[in-house]
């Protein structure tokens, strides 16, 4: 995986209690399409974007990058999940980072505590000894609680993009007791265009 080490790319898909975690495919464009839309998900991550915009730039098939997992429920992309590495000019830089979006119709249902925990057990299993971090803003109650129980503790707080932000460490498996998991939809991490 470019960026975060020797890594394949695409892995085997991730198969959760409920959910599928896998690469892109073009049946997938209309759900990006929705999910940068949607003035729900985009409340804690810049706001949403225009669908005209959207449907113009989103290629046919969205996401296809080392570090993109599409969270599937029952055959159709209810959400995203992705590993980056932070960018050189920010808190945490060059460290692994969690993030993740999903539809608000997929809200409240622990998709999100499911799949974010299935990438950071795929991530610890492929990235051993590697802490991952997550970044969100303080006024997301929901992306702080699942930060909480997937076991990522703060490491500061500051300003970015006119908001409180908090930076969450999740140390490495080998350093960290077993937490409970489930939690909120989104964080407020930088959204990138798939």
């Amino acid at each position: 995986m470019t960026g975060l080490g020797p890594v394949a790319w695409p892995p085997v898909p991730i198969r959760t209690d409920r959910l599928v975690l896998r690469e892109s495919a073009a049946r997938d464009r209309a759900a990006f399409v929705e999910l940068f839309a949607s003035p729900e998900v985009g409340a804690y991550t810049g706001g949403p974007r225009p669908r005209e915009e959207l449907e113009r730039a989103v290629p046919e098939v969205p996401g296809r990058r080392p570090g993109c997992f599409v969270v599937d429920l029952d055959g159709a992309m209810i959400g995203m999940v992705t590993l980056d590495r932070r960018d050189a000019a920010r808190p945490g830089a060059g460290e692994a980072e969690l993030g993740y979006l999903f539809l608000p119709g997929a809200w409240g249902h622990g998709y999100a505590a499911e799949a974010c925990a299935a990438v950071l057990d795929w991530c610890a299993g492929e990235l051993p000894g590697e802490p991952v971090v997550l970044c969100t803003q303080t006024a997301n109650d929901r992306a702080m609680r699942l930060a909480l129980k997937l076991g990522f503790t703060e490491a500061a707080r500051f300003e970015e993009f006119g908001a409180e932000q908090w930076f969450g460490v999740r140390p490495s498996p080998a350093h960290r007791p077993e937490v409970d998991r489930p939690g909120p939809e989104s964080t407020g991490t930088d959204r990138q265009l798939p």
